[in-house]
């Protein structure tokens, strides 16, 4: 084991090896697919953050990822920091133009990267990805429902970055919280980042290329009813923590087309949720969650 104090190399920990991007772009970047450029970098603040500033610019094309070995200043929703060792996870951003897609259903895009990272980590991993909406991966761990995952979007250019972190090898006494968990710690068949990242990619496109040919409809695209069937928030009681200071309490019982989290409040009336934090109060069993 790496003493603490030890300068970080490329070997400091055999059991996480550095990500081989020749091996990843000859089995991502082809004439026809979404992917047009790939670049793995040693460490980075925020690849959110760099991808964001070369669409600003209009330097970037529409498929290009950047993978980080590890991030300084990572990211989440509502400005939460995203930390973990190096080489612990998947830290990766891709660039989207959804082009003719009406503006207004591109808030569909990270719900989107979430049913792609679970349904391909469900492959690679064999490890049971759930979705707690907005745009966090869970995991079972110990018979305990914990966050091993998080994805952010935002506008940039004419496009939309959106960024994808994912714990994988972890160890408990490196988690960052009691509640975070790792593909590691859910009993993962496989913990190789390259396997991984290469199975959520191809999801990716796949989702992003169902989405847009149905012009954003997110029904038509089957993307809805497959968010509806992973999502984790469902069927339970709830508490939206809301912009401004506000809460609203009611269980969860539905998605609707705009990707908003519908809520069932006292007295039967349902709330559209559109931004917020969730906390999972009960599941539908009854127990606290």
């Amino acid at each position: 084991m790496t003493p603490p104090d030890a300068p970080h190399n490329r070997w400091s920990d055999l059991d996480r090896p550095p990500l081989n991007v020749t091996a990843l772009r000859r089995g991502l970047l082809r004439p026809d697919a979404l992917w047009s450029e790939l670049e793995v970098v040693e460490t980075t603040g925020s690849t959110n953050s760099d991808l964001a500033e070369r669409a600003r610019s209009g330097s970037l094309a529409e498929g290009t990822v950047l993978v980080a070995e590890e991030q300084t200043a990572g990211r989440g929703r509502l400005e939460r920091s995203w930390t973990a060792p190096p080489r612990s996870g998947l830290f990766l951003s891709a660039y989207l133009e959804p082009g003719d897609v009406p503006v207004e259903r591109w808030g569909w895009v990270p719900l989107l990267a979430g049913v792609a990272a679970a349904t391909g980590l469900a492959k690679s991993a064999g490890v049971d990805t759930a979705l707690k909406w907005p745009n966090d991966l869970l995991v079972t761990v110990e018979g305990e429902e914990r966050k091993a995952g998080g994805i952010l979007g935002e506008f940039a250019g004419d496009g939309i970055v959106v960024g994808l972190g994912i714990n994988v090898s972890l160890r408990a006494d490196e988690l960052p919280a009691p509640t975070a968990g790792s593909l590691a710690l859910a009993g993962a068949v496989s913990t190789d980042r390259e396997t991984l990242l290469r199975a959520v990619l191809r999801s990716l496109e796949h989702w992003y290329g169902e989405w847009k040919a149905a012009d954003g409809d997110a029904s038509a695209s089957g993307l809805q009813a497959a968010y509806t069937a992973g999502c984790a928030t469902l069927d339970r009681t709830v508490r939206a923590e809301l912009p401004g200071g506000n809460s609203l309490v009611g269980q969860a019982v539905a998605i609707d087309g705009d990707g908003r989290l519908v809520l069932s409040t006292e007295g039967g009336l349902q709330q559209p949720v559109s931004a917020g934090d969730i906390v999972h109060l009960r599941g539908a069993a009854g127990g606290l969650t």
